[in-house]
C-alpha cells in the first residue's frame, strides 16, 4: 500500500512538473479512474511515447482503449451474468472488474498474485467453461499462438467473446523466431493482418480503433517509429507517422 501511495505521489509531481514547464500541454480525461488534466509521457526500450500514463490510475493509451470497449461491449450484455477468464490481469482492471462479473478467474504462466497457473496453448478448463476471455498484449510473447487462440476458442461458451488485442506496431505481421529481451520477449510485431488468425477461428471479429472514441480520452499512440529498425530492435519495420492507431479486437463464437 504504501509503495502505490509513493508511486502515486510521484506520478502527480510528474504531471504538475510538466504542467509548469509547458502550460499548453493537452489536457485529457480518463475513462477508468475520471481523472482530468495532463498524461505522462513513456520513456522504454522501444522508444518515447507522449501523452501516454494517467498519473491517477497509472493506465496506458491501451488500456483506455479497451476500457472503453468494455464500456461499449455492455451495451450488448450484461458482465454480472458472465464467467469472465482474464490473462495476465493489469491490476487497475482486476480491482475494477472482479465484483462486477458472474464469475471472476485470473491466470498466467509465470506471474504471481493470480487464481490459476495455466499454459494458454493446452488450458486445463473443460470446453465452455467461460463466456468472455480477456487477454490484453498476451499472444505477441507466445511462440505458437495459433494453439492459444485455438484453446480460448475452446474454452468458450456459444455466446463467447474473446477480447485480444496486441500492439499493432507494423504494417504486415513479423515473426521474429526467437524472444527478443529488448521487447519484453515478443516473439513478433504483429500487423493489422495478424487479426486474420482470429477470423479462422470464430465466426466473427469486430474491430474497436482510435478513431472511434472521442480525442479526449487520448486513445492514440504518439511514437515516432521512423527510426526503425534499430540494433535492439532489427526486425521493426520502419512506419511513418507520429500519430498512429491502436486496435481492440473482439472475437464471436457465435
Amino acid at each position: 500500500m504504501l509503495r502505490r501511495t509513493r508511486t502515486a505521489l510521484i506520478s502527480r509531481v510528474s504531471a504538475n512538473v510538466i504542467r509548469w514547464r509547458n502550460p499548453n500541454r493537452p489536457q485529457f480525461a480518463c475513462p477508468i479512474c475520471d481523472y482530468h488534466g495532463t498524461f505522462l509521457d513513456v520513456f522504454a526500450e522501444t522508444g518515447s511515447r507522449s501523452h501516454v500514463e494517467c498519473p491517477k490510475c497509472h493506465a496506458l493509451e491501451r488500456h483506455r482503449l479497451q476500457w472503453l470497449v468494455l464500456r461499449e461491449l455492455q451495451k450488448e450484455c450484461d458482465l454480472a451474468e458472465l464467467r469472465v477468464l482474464h490473462v495476465a490481469p493489469e491490476q487497475f482492471f482486476e480491482s475494477r472488474l472482479r465484483g462486477r462479473c458472474g464469475s471472476y478467474l485470473t491466470t498466467d504462466l509465470v506471474a504471481k498474485g493470480v487464481d490459476r497457473r495455466e499454459d494458454l496453448t493446452a488450458l486445463s478448463f473443460g470446453d465452455g467453461s467461460f463466456d468472455l476471455v480477456y487477454a490484453s498484449h498476451v499472444l505477441e510473447h507466445i511462440p505458437n499462438d495459433e494453439a492459444a487462440i485455438r484453446e480460448i476458442r475452446r474454452v468458450l461458451s456459444p455466446r463467447g467473446i474473446a477480447i485480444l488485442p496486441v500492439p499493432v506496431v507494423s504494417d504486415v505481421t513479423v515473426e521474429y523466431g526467437a524472444p527478443n529481451p529488448y521487447e519484453v520477449f515478443h516473439v513478433r510485431a504483429p500487423g493489422l493482418d495478424y487479426f486474420m488468425k482470429y477470423e479462422n477461428v470464430f465466426n466473427r471479429v469486430r474491430v474497436f480503433e482510435s478513431s472511434g472514441f472521442d480525442e479526449k480520452f487520448q486513445v492514440w499512440i504518439h511514437e515516432d517509429r521512423s527510426g526503425w529498425p534499430t540494433d535492439r530492435m532489427p526486425q521493426r519495420r520502419k512506419m511513418m507517422g507520429l500519430k498512429h492507431s491502436d486496435y481492440v479486437p473482439v472475437c464471436y463464437v457465435s
